[in-house]
């Protein structure tokens, strides 16, 4: 299949939240998740690219920064009333891995901020490549940069620069707010591919990234607060051509093998990101899947939901 034919295979019609959902909890004062973008690769209006936000004491944790990630931000700063989650204020970015889908919003994320007055460089955290990846954009954007920093424009010559960490196992940020352990998971034939784990004063919480069916987010996420995890249909996987289920099976995670994994982990809260469905499929089928497999709680990922 071609991919521009693929892609309209893959589009589906939006449809009404999941049913049997768990109430939501109490959105905690210290600790707060905002999913920014629950999207993949193919461009569905309310579904931005991958980015989640973690927010501690008002201190913005951005995980992935898929396309609209700087307008998405904004609209959930202005939604909740949370100042840090304003691009100029966000300071702190993680990849899970290097696929276009999660980091092409990275220079909105960047230099939206610089615009809007962040006046320290971004701090970037991710698998080995995330420094040539970020001094490349820097590179590309030079001319703007140079023009902005030296010509009339009244901006400050630190808001572009980032400061990059790349690691794949073990803790690789702390501070005051969040201690955030990277652990490897398995995403086809990508050599580095990360979850985190965020531990905060209140608050455990596990991000899969995109991958297959991978035990270590089980244990990483065993007694966690949120578990955040991708997911595909298998109601529409059945139909589409044998070398893209070969590829699904071992990049993506089947709504069988996240009940497994979720029977495993028992988090306090499952919540479904990065979902793919196929033509005929409703948005939510991995929920119904899913919830004949695992009585948990369970939220079905949107746009600009908050915990």
């Amino acid at each position: 299949m071609k991919p521009v034919a693929l892609l309209i295979f893959l589009l589906t019609a939006i449809v009404p939240v999941a049913a049997s959902e768990t109430p939501p909890p109490s959105v905690s004062e210290i600790t707060q998740v905002v999913l920014l973008g629950v999207g993949n690769p193919n461009p569905l209006p309310d579904r931005s690219g991958p980015a989640t936000a973690i927010v501690v004491n008002g201190e913005a944790y951005i995980i992935d920064t898929g396309p609209g990630v700087g307008r998405r931000a904004a609209e959930a700063s202005e939604k909740y009333d949370m100042p840090g989650l304003w691009p100029g204020k966000i300071k702190h970015a993680f990849l899970t891995h290097l696929h276009w889908d999660h980091n092409a919003g990275f220079p909105d994320l960047l230099l939206t901020g610089w615009t809007m007055e962040r006046n320290t460089p971004l701090t970037l955290v991710g698998p080995p490549g995330t420094k040539a990846f970020a001094d490349n954009i820097t590179r590309a954007f030079k001319q703007d940069i140079d023009i902005r920093v030296n010509g009339l424009e009244p901006t400050n010559d630190l808001g572009w620069r980032v400061n990059t960490t790349e690691g794949y196992e073990g803790i690789v940020y702390e501070d005051e707010n969040v201690t955030v352990e990277a652990f490897r998971v398995c995403h086809g034939d990508w050599d580095y591919a990360l979850g985190y784990k965020f531990t905060t004063p209140d608050r455990t919480i596990v991000i899969s990234g995109d991958t297959g069916y991978c035990p270590i987010i089980a244990e990483k996420a065993k007694g966690s607060d949120i578990l955040i995890h991708e997911v595909y249909g298998e109601k529409g996987y059945a139909k589409i051509p044998a070398e893209w289920q070969a590829y699904h099976a071992a990049f993506h995670t089947s709504s069988s093998e996240l009940a497994k994994l979720a029977n495993d982990a028992q988090p306090g809260l499952l919540i479904l990101h990065h979902q793919l469905v196929w033509a005929g499929d409703e948005y939510d089928q991995p929920f119904h899947e899913l919830r004949e497999l695992y009585d948990g709680p369970m939220m079905d990922g949107r746009d600009l939901r908050r915990w």
